[in-house]
């Protein structure tokens, strides 16, 4: 089963949820609103952690540089 993440357009409430059916939209644990939107997962969008292997270039995402203070 999944966990999603969603996000209240009633109270901005950020959660997650263990869901059986994704169509299904669960309530806010918050103000227990519907109007929740699910929000894309970082693993879904290829994210990835800070303590994550880098590059064998260098810097982050092959950038060169000898560190990612340059980047951010």
């Amino acid at each position: 089963m999944p966990i999603r993440e969603y996000r209240c357009r009633e109270c901005e409430e950020r959660f997650e949820k263990i869901v059986r059916d994704t169509a299904a939209r669960p309530r806010c644990p918050a103000c227990r609103g519907r109007k929740v939107e699910r929000l894309p997962s970082a693993f879904g969008i290829g994210g990835r952690s800070e303590g994550a292997s880098r590059p064998s270039g260098g810097g982050c995402s092959g950038c060169r540089r000898g560190s990612c203070s340059g980047c951010r």
